[in-house]
């Protein structure tokens, strides 16, 4: 029995750690850029996108179609970026812990 309260305060501190990586990768941002630099898109690590920025030549040159191809490349790569962020992060917190292989949801 004593194991098991030794792996239940393990489990515990475990989440207590998640915790704070998660509310640390709130106030993280990751940027990425499509087109050379015309579109570039702002993330943080909960995947929530905090600005976008728009070269004024490529706003202005009327082509709407390579504007949104660039800005949803943009937001894409930002997106993927935050998520191996926040895959980094989390995966400090829970290595040794769990066995390789072994997924759980969310993480």
């Amino acid at each position: 029995m004593k194991g098991m309260q030794g792996m239940l305060k393990q489990i515990q501190k475990m989440q207590e750690e998640m915790q704070r990586v998660q509310n640390e990768l709130a106030n993280k941002q990751v940027t990425e850029e499509s087109g050379g630099g015309m579109v570039k898109a702002t993330v943080n690590g909960k995947k929530e996108l905090i600005s976008l920025e728009i070269d004024e030549e490529v706003a202005n040159s009327g082509d709407k179609e390579m504007l949104e191809d660039l800005i949803v490349a943009a937001v894409n790569k930002a997106l993927e970026s935050a998520g191996k962020m926040a895959e980094e992060e989390l995966g400090n917190v829970t290595r040794g812990l769990i066995p390789p292989g072994f997924n759980i949801p969310g993480l």
